[in-house]
């Protein structure tokens, strides 16, 4: 099981940042892709960016949503621009095995989440 650990959330208001990190090992940023998902309460799992030799995002995030990657500090990042209140979600960085289905396959192994809120 590969550990992976977000940090970064918090509360911020309509057209606010915010960046999110997640810490993951040397190992694994070489040998899966690493992306995020959200969660809000009600709604499925929602495929949001994906990093490997490139990067992919869903439409609803892009344009908006830069993701990143230092393998220097072990850590992938997740830049949110232009927040929506639709954004409100916990946050999950994982491992893939390719970003090319991202959207629609199951994670192999994912953090404890991070509470992402957009309110006025």
């Amino acid at each position: 099981q590969v550990q992976l650990a977000e940090s970064g959330g918090g509360l911020v208001q309509p057209g606010g940042s915010l960046r999110l990190s997640c810490s993951v090992s040397r190992f694994a940023l070489d040998y899966y892709a690493i992306g995020w998902f959200r969660q809000a309460p009600g709604k499925e799992r929602e495929g949001v960016a994906c990093i490997s030799r490139s990067e992919n995002y869903a439409d609803s995030v892009k344009g908006r949503f830069t993701i990143s990657r230092n393998n220097a500090k072990n850590a992938v990042y997740l830049q949110m621009n232009s927040l929506k209140p639709e954004d409100t979600a916990v946050y999950y960085c994982a491992t893939y095995d390719s970003c090319n289905r991202f959207t629609q396959v199951v994670p192999g192994d994912w953090g404890q989440g991070t509470q992402v809120t957009v309110s006025s």
